[in-house]
């Protein structure tokens, strides 16, 4: 019985990881579309979601079959509840990889002045950061994926700095409004990219180190356990 349980947990890692590595390619094809107005890749992108979302009740039903006909202890059972929510974001950076593909496929073409933003700066950041959140659960590594979570800020930073940019633009010329703001919301996409990485992230710190660390990361790794605890109580 316990060697079927095995072989059941290594069955959903898998798929986990099959989950990962098409969500990622979503977002290389998104990110290409827009970086070259390319909008059959766009398209291409936009076709391929529904197998993502096919993959998604695929693991969320593993997940419900494995709790259901077993008693998970200890690292087991972390793995099946991180895995429902790890899914959960999985599924979610690939609904913004197919927004992301829309708004160009919208667009019909690239804006001109997207250079002048941070679209390169938080696009290259945000595959990077949904790339180690994958590597960092493979490897089930907690000090990456404390990198991760460590990488966010920078990225909400630069989205800051995309929108007041993008708002220059449209007070220079009014002709570039529909452009920007179909450019906005793809950097809005981008910094959700982020947030769902770390949420990645803070599921792998859970599973291998057994501690909560969702929205207090901060306070836990560069606090005193103490001074922690008491301004929890």
């Amino acid at each position: 019985m316990e060697r079927q349980f095995d072989i059941h947990i290594e069955k959903l890692k898998s798929r986990i990881i099959k989950m990962s590595i098409l969500v990622e390619e979503q977002v290389e094809f998104a990110i290409n579309a827009v970086d070259k107005g390319n909008l059959e890749i766009a398209k291409l992108v936009i076709e391929r979601d529904e197998k993502v979302n096919k993959l998604d009740r695929k693991i969320e039903k593993a997940c419900q079959k494995i709790i259901a006909l077993n008693q998970p202890v200890a690292m087991d059972l972390r793995l099946i509840i991180s895995a429902l929510t790890i899914n959960t974001n999985l599924e979610r950076i690939g609904d913004l990889a197919k927004n992301i593909a829309k708004i160009i496929v919208s667009l019909k073409s690239t804006p001109n002045f997207i250079a002048e933003t941070k679209f390169y700066e938080m696009s290259q950041i945000a595959k990077q950061m949904i790339h180690e959140s994958i590597i960092s659960f493979t490897n089930n590594d907690a000090v990456f994926a404390k990198k991760v979570i460590e990488t966010d800020n920078i990225l909400d930073n630069l989205y800051i700095e995309g929108k007041e940019i993008l708002v220059k633009i449209m007070k220079q010329d009014v002709a570039n409004i529909d452009y920007a703001l179909g450019l906005f919301e793809i950097l809005r996409h981008l910094e959700r990219l982020g947030d769902h990485s770390t949420n990645i992230a803070e599921d792998v710190y859970f599973i291998v180190e057994a501690q909560l660390i969702k929205h207090k990361y901060e306070k836990y790794f560069f606090s005193d356990l103490e001074d922690y605890d008491a301004d929890e109580d």
